[in-house]
């Protein structure tokens, strides 16, 4: 079976095919979860946990239109990671995220693929300026939340943790 048939948009960049998620992607996906650099994410944690926000990536797509896509690096075809639009039940407003799987850190993916992301929501998904929800202590992903243009916008608790909220700029401010 090829998997179920949702209507969910490629996008190449130069490094990565943003896609949707395969069965064999799972993997790369549950050892994410299960490691340290979930932190952020509300990790580690265990395998089930990881196959219901594996399967909810479906679920996104098919109730919202748009969601987080699977990062493919061009060169390996190896799964490196994830990055989208998300707006779960209780949150502010839709979300660009990003995750970068173990041994692809350092490459420019997360920046590549949460543009080529944004770029699209605003196009395609009238979403034109989300909000990133980031730990102040994920200062990887504030560093990344800057270089994409995107500002401080407020500080709040969310799952009952500090965390800040970047403004992401609409595409023709960032291109400025």
């Amino acid at each position: 079976m090829s998997g179920f048939p949702l209507p969910i948009p490629v996008i190449e960049t130069e490094n990565l095919i943003l896609r949707g998620p395969r069965e064999s992607d799972f993997e790369a996906f549950a050892e994410f979860g299960a490691s340290d650099r979930a932190q952020f994410v509300g990790g580690p944690y265990p395998r089930i946990r990881s196959w219901g926000g594996f399967l909810a990536t479906y679920g996104h797509w098919a109730l919202r239109g748009y969601g987080m896509w699977m990062l493919e690096d061009r060169a390996s075809g190896k799964t490196a990671g994830r990055v989208g639009m998300i707006f779960n039940d209780g949150w502010d407003e839709p979300e660009l995220g990003w995750h970068v799987f173990n041994g692809f850190e350092g490459k420019g993916y997360a920046y590549e693929a949460a543009l080529a992301a944004r770029t699209h929501a605003a196009r395609h998904q009238n979403l034109p300026r989300p909000i990133s929800y980031i730990r102040p202590d994920n200062t990887r992903s504030i560093a990344l939340a800057e270089r994409l243009g995107a500002k401080l916008e407020r500080e709040i608790t969310f799952f009952d943790k500090p965390c800040h909220v970047y403004r992401h700029p609409l595409p023709e401010e960032a291109a400025a």
